[in-house]
């Protein structure tokens, strides 16, 4: 080896390592940001769930006062999926359960899993919101071409205007991102829950129970 090769070993070697671990962050970037997210509280989304509560989807109101909830939707590069929000915002009353759907597709000509995170912002306020469980923080799958309309039903907590720190909010922020899942073997894609199926189930249960069972992700005090 020449003495130049020597002196910029070091330099292929640090590069080597730092595309190693680029490719590692990409290739675990979900369970990272979960994790993350668990532990720190960062983007509202926090220590997994200490409250839920049985709540009718007409239920009167517990206040006139109205919230607006806008919805966001992204995924993250190399899924080729569509994923957006049906509507944008909804405004409602604190309390009063309301349910809005999203909508996904897989632009591609094979099967695909992926995994959703959410966060809620302002982060003061994620401790009132609650919503059920859809398809966050599990591997869902989608066949070729193949698209699912995803409900979800939520409720801002009436305790939000009573908090000193948070009564003031009138808006909040509902973000979801899609990570594709790579490197699955044939088991691991079949174990992935149908998104579409699954969410069908979900929806028809809705309807025909007129309940459903809310989840908070955020510590209370």
């Amino acid at each position: 080896m020449t003495q130049k090769r020597r002196k910029n070993l070091p330099v292929l070697l640090l590069a080597g390592g730092l595309m190693a671990g680029m490719s590692g962050l990409v290739l675990y970037a979900p369970t990272l940001y979960q994790m993350f997210c668990n532990l720190t509280g960062f983007g509202g989304t926090v220590q997994r769930a200490t409250a839920q509560t049985q709540k009718s989807l007409d239920a009167k109101p517990a206040s006139e006062e109205k919230v607006t909830v806008h919805f966001n939707a992204e995924v993250f590069p190399g899924l080729p999926w569509e994923f957006r929000p049906e509507q944008r915002k909804v405004t409602t009353e604190f309390g009063k359960p309301t349910k809005v759907y999203y909508h996904a597709k897989n632009n591609s000509d094979e099967t695909i899993v992926a995994r959703a995170t959410f966060n809620i912002t302002p982060y003061k306020a994620a401790k009132y919101f609650f919503k059920i469980e859809c398809f966050c923080f599990t591997n869902e799958k989608l066949g070729p071409g193949e698209s699912a309309r995803m409900p979800l039903v939520l409720y801002v907590d009436e305790q939000l205007m009573k908090d000193d720190n948070t009564q003031e909010v009138r808006d909040l922020t509902l973000s979801y991102t899609f990570f594709r899942q790579e490197d699955l073997d044939e088991k691991g894609v079949k174990a992935a829950r149908d998104l579409k199926a699954g969410s069908e189930k979900i929806d028809s249960r809705l309807k025909q129970e007129n309940s459903a069972e809310f989840a908070n992700d955020a510590p209370r005090d």
